[in-house]
């Protein structure tokens, strides 16, 4: 199996996951190892003999036909994925989304790959009105993005389809809701609430805190992307949900009551260009079809969650420094 961006948050959990479940697994992680992906999240595994890291950019042909050689399923994590960053630098991420998934592709038809995973975003669907809380996406949604990282990742599904009705290739994809757990970067509103209410630091909400998300815990997103693998029919979408809607307010509020933190903390910030208001997941697909559901409810998972990020000090310290972010990020610029 090919993962690629196996380093990073989501990837990282997969492999472990996939490592733990299926010892005869063989990977290989491809990942470029930008500002967000780190090779720590996989120390646990990085003598295993069933796992192998390869650097290199998902845009580079040759270098993801010599990772792909030998492979029969590919499961396609890499991707620039903050929004706030896609507002600022829109020309990395669909050289990253939209290039880098063809190229994948491409390798994938001409190798005759088993399987071709395509994991994207609920964020390709647009937004839903706060006022109409029993409507949701699901798959046949019409595609609204509203931001250049949404619109990249809407553009490579339409690529992965396309690649299936053109050429044959034998896709699944996933649209996932929100995930957070161990190993999320601290860019991300759960992790830099939960690092950020650890120092006593502001946690800095957009707007007015009405804007609403669908949490999936990391480790029930990997279970789905298993399930699709072993069951999943070719050509066909599955959105995965977390049945976890909390706004940006009571995410804060969870965070700070946990860690006996006071709600002072709370800090509100001008709101984000472009703020899509609410993000919900209908799952009754994947549920039916597949039998997979979310295991791990919200007050469960930010439980976890705190309790990893407590223990696992020395992890983010090292991320939050001003010379790790700006050696990752020269070395991004430099590639």
């Amino acid at each position: 199996m090919l993962v690629t961006g196996g380093a990073g948050f989501i990837g990282s959990n997969f492999i472990l996951y996939m490592l733990a479940k299926y010892p005869d697994c063989k990977i290989v992680n491809l990942d470029k190892l930008t500002y967000a992906g780190n090779l720590d999240n996989l120390k646990s595994v990085e003598n295993n003999q069933n796992y192998q890291f390869i650097h290199g950019d998902i845009c580079d042909p040759k270098i993801v036909r010599k990772a792909l050689d030998g492979c029969d399923t590919v499961v396609h994590f890499a991707a620039e994925s903050h929004v706030d960053r896609s507002i600022s630098e829109p020309a990395v991420f669909v050289r990253t989304n939209v290039l880098g998934t063809q190229v994948l592709l491409e390798a994938a038809k001409d190798l005759e790959v088993k399987k071709f995973h395509h994991v994207s975003t609920d964020e390709v669907f647009g937004a839903l009105p706060l006022d109409k809380p029993d409507l949701k996406f699901d798959e046949n949604t019409p595609y609204s993005p509203r931001s250049p990282y949404s619109a990249s990742k809407a553009a490579s599904d339409h690529l992965v389809r396309a690649y299936h009705e053109t050429y044959g290739v034998p896709i699944t994809i996933s649209n996932c809701t929100n995930n957070y757990g161990p190993y999320h970067f601290p860019e991300k509103v759960i992790p830099l609430f939960i690092i950020n209410a650890i120092q006593d630091k502001p946690l800095p909400i957009y707007g007015k805190g009405l804007a609403v998300r669908d949490y999936l815990y990391v480790t029930d997103h990997c279970a789905a992307i298993d399930v699709i693998l072993q069951r999943g029919q070719n050509g066909q979408t599955y959105c995965v949900g977390g049945d976890a809607e909390k706004n940006g307010v009571t995410v804060a509020d969870e965070i700070l009551k946990a860690l006996g933190k006071p709600q002072s903390l709370k800090t509100y910030v001008e709101d984000r260009a472009g703020h899509d208001m609410r993000y919900a997941m209908d799952h009754s697909k994947i549920s039916s079809e597949l039998g997979w559901k979310p295991s791990v409810s919200f007050p469960e998972g930010i439980a976890k969650t705190i309790k990893w990020y407590q223990k696992n000090e020395d992890w983010w310290q090292k991320i939050i420094s001003s010379e790790y972010i700006d050696s990752a990020r020269r070395k991004m610029n430099s590639d």
